[in-house]
Parts: structure tokens; C-alpha cells; sequence
């Protein structure tokens, strides 16, 4: 086999497998506890609406939906991940935060909106932002899964943690770091998408 048709069969072989892990995600049940739950503008979802006994969290957040997109470990980890290294407000030290881009997240969930798309995050504390989906994809923000080579822990910045490199982009290196991540909630288990 000649040496272009090989890399264009592996290009296309690992662009089939990605659509394929992508719509495997969109649809399945989470096998193990559901870490990330998407509502809103999404696709079809693999679980039905708010349980008002049993989401208890979300039902004290006020958060109501109809269906949703569950993600757990291994449906995160199934996409493809990015590796960052921004230095941390906690400690003003980089470090190394592993974990898919947002953007694929919610593609994977069906998202299909624009670049005018608002994506508000929640954390498990309550905490909610709003970004924009132009800008979920613009800074490159994962929905990071390990810190420093370790899955992180639910009680420390995780399990997960909506967040970008800020030492990568000017506008936001140019900010004191203690100001650089008031859109990175960590504990995040929400998101609702809001089509522009």
C-alpha cells in the first residue's frame, strides 16, 4: 500500500471511529454514576426528565428539564482528550489538567448551535457562569478529568472542572492570575445549553 493511501485510510479510519464514539455517547445510558449532566438545546439525550424525588441537587438549584444527556467517567473519556498546563490562583504553580474539549462535550451531547450558543455551567456548590460557545471553543476549555496525572476527587477541584489555559492567551495572561478563571467553575455537573 503506498504511503499517502495509508494515512489517508488511517485519517479517515480515526474520523469514522470519532463520529462512531460520538454517537454511541449521544444515545447510551452512563454505565457507571452519571458525572455531567447536559439539558437544554440538546439532542435526543439518554434519560428522561427531572425526578423531583430523586434529583435532589438540581431540584434545590431550581434547574427543571425534560431530557437530558448523562455523561460518566468512561463517556468523557471516550472523547478525545486535551492536555493543558495553566498556573493555578490556588497556588500560582502550573499544572497538568487532562480532560475532552467542552465544545466536543456538547457536540457529543447534540448540541448543534452556533457560535451564539450560551452554555451555563454549574457547580456542585451552586456556583453558575455563563459562556458563550464561541468562546468555550476560542480559549480551548476542557472539561478536565485529572489534575497532575490523577483523576480528581469530588471535595477537591472535581471531578470535574470546566477550565482553559489562560497563560496561553494574551488578553487573559495580562490579568492577574487570581482573575483569570471566574468562568472555570470546578465541580461542575451541569450544564444547560441555550441556543442562540
Amino acid at each position: 500500500m503506498k504511503k499517502r493511501h495509508f494515512l489517508s485510510a488511517a485519517a479517515l479510519g480515526s474520523l469514522s471511529l470519532s463520529c462512531a464514539t460520538q454517537a454511541e455517547t449521544a444515545g447510551k445510558r452512563a454505565a457507571g454514576p452519571g458525572l455531567l449532566t447536559v439539558t437544554g438545546a440538546i439532542g435526543r439525550g439518554n434519560r428522561g426528565a427531572i425526578d423531583p424525588a430523586l434529583d435532589q441537587m438540581m431540584v434545590k438549584q431550581k434547574i427543571r428539564f425534560d431530557k437530558a444527556q448523562v455523561f460518566d467517567f468512561g463517556a468523557l473519556a471516550a472523547l478525545p482528550a486535551v492536555t493543558i498546563k495553566p498556573t493555578l490562583e490556588y497556588d500560582g504553580k502550573p499544572h497538568v489538567l487532562k480532560g475532552p474539549l467542552l465544545a466536543d462535550v456538547a457536540k457529543a451531547a447534540g448540541v448543534a448551535g452556533g457560535d451564539g450558543t450560551r452554555l451555563l455551567l454549574r457547580a456542585v456548590d451552586g456556583y453558575v457562569v455563563t459562556l458563550s460557545l464561541a468562546d468555550a471553543r476560542k480559549y480551548r476549555y476542557i472539561v478536565a478529568t485529572h489534575l497532575d496525572g490523577a483523576p480528581m476527587t469530588l471535595g477537591g477541584l472535581g471531578p470535574l472542572w470546566a477550565v482553559y489555559d489562560a497563560d496561553r492567551f494574551a488578553d487573559m495572561a495580562a490579568k492577574p492570575v487570581s482573575e483569570r478563571f471566574a468562568l472555570c467553575p470546578w465541580g461542575l455537573y451541569h450544564m444547560e445549553v441555550q441556543a442562540g
